[in-house]
């Protein structure tokens, strides 16, 4: 390609442009997919940085802005035939990772018409605001919900709640459910943007000597962080014993069937009209959905998408019904960390005073806003930042543009590895829902950002 093979031909190269190709062409057999994305990406760094400076004019002044911030191009091991990578290229390359500046100033030109004076100013303007600065300006504008808002949605919620409840209980009364109640960001004051989602928690009652859980590594799945939930002592106590035996597939308890137990119930029987208008909402259910999700209007325009979520609890092991997001493990419940997690999050800000909610707010406003960047989850972003608060014990809210670029860096680290361990229970990759695309998708945005990473406040 033009851009792999520019270097080779500019004066006093000296092959550096042929070993860089080696190193490219070699890297997709050793590392794989997804490290050889991240490699890729670091050794071009390496590569522009040297051609910048062998092409670089004698007088600094007379620098072209525009080949200082050459766009990134396709490395060249994409098709090419593989060789061996030795270990020395690896750890110099590796090296080059971890020495690559996080930051950068653009340069302006000094020569600029008056027509694009005003446009001029303005860029200084914005480069003379810090990334502080432009953290917290960003958090105040683009993060931060109104309080009228997040109100009027948690009733909204509240309202539903309170009819649901009402309803399965009158319609089901032989169903063995706890108190449903409400959970999310919304509750935990970690949402972004606008109020627009909330978990609708539904706590199913199993009796103890009819069920077992099972984790996913001790099945032939072989999946941490999945469940299965087993009926047990059927010699003694046979089917029909338990209400939920009617729910069972191959011997295990399927979340998928009994959402669809709820879903027949919710989106057959219950008048969705008669019941928005009472509450001068607009309900109705989302059709297709992995789980049974209600979407409420409220306000005119605001939108509020309740997932309703079956979960069970054994010990102290929380387990819902929102399935793979591949379709995968269908009859395997999902094991969540979220009210833990957060615990943790907020114990330490309420412990220092620290900006670790910030961050992960921040984070997940641009995650929000990226349609690459959306596929990151809440959870994700949560757990390097925990994983963070182990390496680095002071988060003073004063050093919030540090840790946000210690957080993209430990992000980068953890998708290069393509294993992102639960700070809750390492076993669990946190990543294994995403494919190896877009982990290289996710890696490559997310390192082109650490130059300049006031772009994805643009988002």
């Amino acid at each position: 390609m033009a851009g792999m093979g520019e270097g080779k031909n500019k004066k006093g190269d000296n092959g550096v442009g042929n070993a860089i190709d080696f190193v490219l062409s070699n890297a997709r057999l050793v590392l794989g997919v997804g490290g050889a994305a991240m490699l890729g990406i670091a050794t071009l760094a390496v590569k522009r940085m040297y051609d910048r400076a062998i092409s670089a004019p004698s007088s600094p002044s007379k620098m072209d802005l525009r080949s200082a911030k050459q766009s990134w191009e396709e490395p060249s091991w994409i098709g090419s035939s593989p060789r061996l990578l030795t270990r020395d290229m690896k750890i110099n390359v590796s090296r080059s990772l971890q020495t690559l500046p996080t930051s950068c100033e653009a340069d302006t030109s000094q020569d600029a018409s008056p027509s694009k004076k005003t446009q001029m100013d303005l860029k200084k303007a914005r480069l003379r605001l810090s990334m502080q600065d432009k953290l917290f300006v960003y958090y105040r504008k683009h993060v931060v919900i109104p309080g009228v808002e997040m109100s009027r949605a948690k009733q909204a919620a509240l309202d539903i709640c309170a009819e649901l409840r009402n309803f399965i209980h009158t319609k089901l009364p032989d169903m063995p459910l706890r108190d449903m109640y409400l959970s999310g960001s919304l509750y935990d004051d970690l949402q972004v943007i606008t109020a627009d989602h909330v978990q609708l928690m539904v706590p199913l009652v199993l009796e103890k000597n009819l069920w077992d859980t099972v984790p996913g590594e001790e099945t032939i799945m072989n999946v941490p962080g999945f469940w299965l939930v087993r009926r047990e002592n059927l010699e003694y106590f046979p089917r029909s014993s338990s209400y939920w035996d009617r729910c069972i597939v191959g011997g295990y308890l399927s979340p998928k069937v009994v959402t669809e137990t709820f879903d027949k119930v919710l989106s057959g029987t219950i008048n969705w009209p008669a019941i928005g208008s009472i509450l001068d909402l607009i309900i109705r259910p989302v059709v297709p959905s992995e789980t049974l999700t209600l979407e409420v209007q409220y306000d005119t325009s605001k939108r509020l998408f309740i997932d309703f979520l079956p979960l069970i609890v054994m010990e102290d092991t929380v387990l819902i019904a929102k399935p793979h997001r591949n379709g995968r493990y269908e009859n395997m419940w999902r094991q969540s960390f979220r009210t833990a997690e957060t615990a943790k999050l907020r114990g330490l800000d309420e412990r220092d005073g620290g900006c670790r909610c910030c961050c992960l707010k921040i984070l997940k406003a641009i995650c929000k806003s990226s349609p690459v960047l959306s596929k990151l989850t809440a959870s994700q972003l949560t757990n390097v930042i925990l994983h963070g608060c182990a390496k680095e014990v002071n988060w003073a809210p004063e050093l919030l543009a540090d840790k946000f670029l210690l957080v993209l860096k430990e992000l980068i680290s953890y998708l290069e590895q393509g294993f992102l361990p639960c700070s809750l229970d390492t076993k669990v990759n946190l990543f294994l829902e995403l494919t190896e695309e877009e982990i290289d998708e996710l890696g490559y945005m997310l390192y082109c950002s650490l130059s300049e990473p006031e772009t994805l406040l643009n988002t």
